[in-house]
This record gives C-alpha cells, sequence and structure tokens, in this order.
C-alpha cells in the first residue's frame, strides 16, 4: 500500500459523508410546496433504510413495494460491512462532524453496547403484534423530523427577524442593502414561509440529546441506541469486506485510540459488526499494516456479548406491550377529534406503516398537517393529523401522499382525493355569530371548496342586537358533500375556538366509499 494511500482513502470517506449530508439536505429543502409539482424522490433515504422496510413491512404484514431500494443497502452490507454508517448515514455525518465541539469526556464503556440489539428485536416483534415504535427511534426519522418540526422554523425566524426588523425600522440606505441578503437567503437557504408545529420543543430536544450523548463517548447514539446501526451489525457479521491484518500489533494501540466506533478489542482483534469502515486505522498505523482485503467470513462469527435471557426479555416485551396498549379504551373508542391525511389507511395499518418522518406535515402547504401528541395513544406520537385551527387541507392537493415514504398515506389523485372525506362539520350555535347573536357571517359558506357547497344558506328570522326583527342568512351543513377539510374552522372569524369544528365522523379512508361532489371549481 502506498504512503499517502491511506490519507486518501479517507478523503474518498469524508467525499462520501459529504456527498450524502448535501443530497439529504437538498431533498429537504425540495420538500415543500413552493407552487409546483414536489418530486417524489424527496423520500429516497426512508426507502433505502432496510430497518424502516422491515418493520413498517412487518406492521402491515405484506412486502411493501415502495421500499424494495432497502435490499440495495442489505446485499452492499453484505458485501462491504457496516460501510452505511461510516459513509452514508446523515446523522453519522452530522455527529462526526460535532466532534470538536462536544468532545467526549472518556472511551465510555462497552456495557451498553448489547442495548441496541435488544431494542431493535423489541421493535421488530411489536410491529408484526401491532405495536409501531420504529418512527421513535430510526436515524432517519429522528434527523429529518428535528429538522422539519423544530430547528428549520427555528432558522427561519433567527435568520428573518433581524432582517424584517432592519426593513421596517433601519434607515432607507441599510434596508436597501439587507433586502438583497433576505431574498437571496429566502430563495436559496430557507424555508418557503414560517411554519408552526406543536410538539416542537420535545422534537428539537430529541435531536439535541442524541448530539448530547457525545460527551459521554464518540458515536454513542451509533454504538449503543441505534436500532438500524444493529441490523447493519448484524448484517456485517457475515461481510466480505475483512480487516487485515486481523488482529491489531500487541505493542502497539494507536488503531485503538483512534477507533471511533470502539471496534478493536483490548486484545487486538476487530468487531467486523462495529467497524464501520471510517478508515482511521489504516490512516493511523505507523507501519502501514493494516488494510482491508475481501474473503469468505468465519462460518460461526465470534458471539455477539448479548445474553439469551435479555434477548428473551426483549422478545417478551415486544410481545406483552402490543396487548397491553390493545386493551385500552381508546382501541374501541377513538378520539373523535383525531384527523388523519385524505389517503390514509386505515388506523392500525396506518400507525403500523407511519414512521413518523415528519414528510407529509414538512409538505403541507397550510401547515395543517401537526404532530400529534396522545390523540392516538402513545404509539401515536408524532403521527400526523390535521388542526383545522392552524391551517386546512387543501381542496386541490395531494402532496402528503407523494412524500409518503412507506404508503401509510396513498398517493390519491387529486380527482380521487377531493372525494375522500376525512372528518364532517359541526356547527355552535351557541357560538355561531348569525344564530347566537343575529350578527351577519358569510364566511364558512363563501370558502367551502366542494363545488356544490357543502355549506349553504338559509334565511331566518330572529330577534337583531337592537331588539327588533331582523332576517338573516344562516349556515348549515349539507352531510354528504361535507369532506372534512377544515377550511370553515380555519377562516371562522371567531377568536379562540371556531364557531365550526370538524370531527372524523364519517371518515371514509376508502376513496371508492368516499361522497362525490360534482362540478368543479372551489377555493384552491
Amino acid at each position: 500500500m502506498a504512503k499517502d494511500a491511506p490519507g486518501i482513502s479517507v478523503w474518498w470517506r469524508r467525499a462520501s459523508q459529504a456527498l450524502f449530508l448535501l443530497l439529504f439536505l437538498g431533498l429537504f429543502r425540495r420538500t415543500e410546496y413552493i407552487g409546483g409539482e414536489v418530486s417524489t424522490a424527496v423520500n429516497v433515504f426512508f426507502r433505502f433504510d432496510p430497518l424502516v422496510a422491515a418493520a413498517a413491512s412487518l406492521g402491515a404484514r405484506a412486502l411493501i413495494a415502495a421500499v424494495w431500494p432497502a435490499l440495495i443497502v442489505v446485499g452492499l452490507t453484505l458485501a462491504l460491512g457496516r460501510f452505511f454508517c461510516g459513509w452514508v448515514c446523515p446523522l453519522g455525518t452530522l455527529l462526526d462532524a460535532s466532534h470538536p465541539v462536544v468532545p467526549p469526556r472518556g472511551s465510555g464503556s462497552k456495557r451498553l453496547r448489547p442495548l441496541k440489539y435488544l431494542l431493535l428485536f423489541f421493535i421488530l416483534v411489536s410491529a408484526l403484534l401491532g405495536l409501531p415504535l420504529v418512527g421513535y427511534l430510526d436515524p432517519f426519522s429522528l434527523l429529518y423530523r428535528g429538522l422539519a418540526l423544530a430547528w428549520d422554523p427555528a432558522l427561519y425566524f433567527l435568520a428573518t427577524a433581524p432582517l424584517d426588523f432592519a426593513y421596517v425600522h433601519a434607515p432607507a440606505g441599510m434596508s436597501a442593502a439587507t433586502e438583497p441578503v433576505n431574498a437571496f437567503l429566502k430563495a436559496h437557504v430557507l424555508a418557503y414561509k414560517q411554519t408552526y408545529y406543536e410538539l416542537a420543543v420535545l422534537t428539537g430536544a430529541a435531536l439535541v440529546a442524541v448530539f448530547a450523548l457525545e460527551r459521554i463517548e464518540r458515536r454513542f447514539w451509533c454504538k449503543n441506541v441505534c436500532p438500524l446501526g444493529a441490523l447493519l451489525a448484524l448484517l456485517s457479521r457475515f461481510s466480505l469486506l475483512r480487516w487485515q491484518p486481523g488482529i491489531a500489533c500487541r505493542d502497539c494501540r494507536d488503531c485503538r485510540d483512534l477507533c471511533r466506533m470502539g471496534a478493536i478489542g483490548e486484545d487486538g482483534r476487530i468487531a467486523p459488526e462495529a467497524c464501520n469502515l471510517c478508515l482511521d486505522c489504516i490512516r493511523g498505523c505507523k507501519r502501514n499494516l493494516i488494510g482491508f482485503r475481501f474473503r469468505r467470513p468465519k462460518p460461526r462469527p465470534a458471539p455477539l456479548g448479548v445474553s439469551r435471557r435479555l434477548v428473551l426479555w426483549s422478545v417478551v416485551g415486544g410481545v406483552a406491550l402490543p396487548a397491553v396498549f390493545r386493551s385500552r379504551a381508546l382501541s374501541k373508542l377513538p378520539d373523535p377529534w383525531l384527523l388523519r391525511p385524505p389517503g390514509a389507511k386505515p388506523e392500525a395499518e396506518f400507525l403500523s406503516r407511519c414512521v413518523r418522518c415528519g414528510e407529509c406535515m414538512k409538505v403541507c402547504p397550510t401547515n395543517g398537517l401537526q404532530p400529534a401528541l396522545f390523540e392516538a395513544g402513545a404509539e401515536g406520537v408524532w403521527s400526523p393529523a390535521l388542526k383545522p385551527r392552524i391551517g386546512y387541507c387543501t381542496y386541490n392537493c395531494n402532496l402528503c401522499g407523494q412524500v409518503c415514504p412507506t404508503g401509510a398515506i396513498e398517493p390519491l389523485r387529486v380527482e380521487v382525493k377531493q372525494k375522500v372525506a376525512i372528518g364532517h362539520s359541526h356547527f355552535d350555535k351557541n357560538r355561531c355569530l348569525p344564530y347566537a347573536k343575529g350578527i351577519p357571517c358569510l364566511v364558512c359558506e363563501e370558502h367551502c371548496p366542494v363545488p356544490e357547497k357543502a355549506i349553504k344558506l338559509r334565511e331566518a328570522k330572529t330577534i337583531g342586537p337592537d331588539g327588533s326583527e331582523i332576517s338573516i342568512m344562516r349556515p348549515y351543513l349539507v352531510d354528504e358533500r361535507c369532506i372534512g377539510c377544515g377550511i370553515c374552522e380555519f377562516k371562522c372569524p371567531l377568536p379562540g375556538e371556531a364557531a365550526v369544528r370538524v370531527t372524523a365522523e364519517g371518515e371514509s379512508r376508502n376513496p371508492e366509499s368516499a361522497p362525490v361532489p360534482t362540478g368543479a371549481g372551489g377555493e384552491g
């Protein structure tokens, strides 16, 4: 091996990490509505995720065609080992980049290494029995959700607030200088508009916690917690690419001290399931003795270091917890205020497929899709729910189904989506202005997008504010036409709770059973 080859190899790894991180961030920025179509390629990282593919398919009890690219990663892992964690994973790249800022206090302990395998078994068994947990610990879901729901909106505010202040209060010459900066940021760096999300603090804190763990030891998340890393580690035990000479020099510890994954043991042997091919050991070897070559793996890999008892308890937990969750009253009486996006699968299958990535929430043009808390139980936290007071479901939009990586939300054609009722509106006559106070108001009827209008008006006699009898137009609902889009609730001019509310009553997740509005037109 040439003297400069180790350095060149490391630069190849760094270039790969930078490339995939830029691709991830570029697709992240493309996942928003700016007046045109959104490419379905924005979810490509989730479709290449073997953990997402396995858990979603087990939960759906069917092979999900959209995630077939995960088989490519499986094949490459069997050939190259756990390269994905060191060369591709954007979260791993960001953890490496944070190392100078969040240096570890010590070398950590190997006692927690089995935890990731226990979490993997627990997640897969639970998924098979109907309890979806993969979205809480999958690295792509953690990273994307944290950026989309917390840090990207925060960045928008931090970047634009000083510029907006300068535009309003600074002298004319200064505002003229800041406007090009503002325009450039909004065109190339920032989101299309400011967004607001429930659970933003919790979501952002969950992502920060992953980076805070770096203070314990380098790549703590990857070594001890990441279930995707555990799945790739199991596959890597049978990989063809192997460390050479197979055992470190006994009189030198340089490679052990450099290994960010702790893959080289005290006895000098390397654990293929821990090595992420960072190649730091090659660069740090003073004798140029270390390398990698393809050879047949051992028929019996070394033990993982996970006791059978712990594995058994992990499986038992994966069996028991779904059974306990199924015994809740929520399983029999769902939350009537929980509105799922149009095209969502039946609730149990929807939750099993949904990986809580946040793609649908980020792409929603009205900001109406929000992360649920406990409306669907503990297993439904961070799953998408429409909150009409924040934003409504746009009549001519089907973007959430286009970007969903696992088919939890079906990619319906617009004309089909317009027939799907996600709920129905209800008037509170104690708050509605024409009913409660005799004050004319036509807002909900004017904005109803259904061509033949699900909200209509009828004339009625009432007592006006001055005590005299007046004639007033009052809104009422044509049930079979309402699709529950929520624009009436969103546009209601009353402060606080709207006078018209949307519930999940009458939802039709199967497009064939949906009401069929006729005609064309309406607010888009």
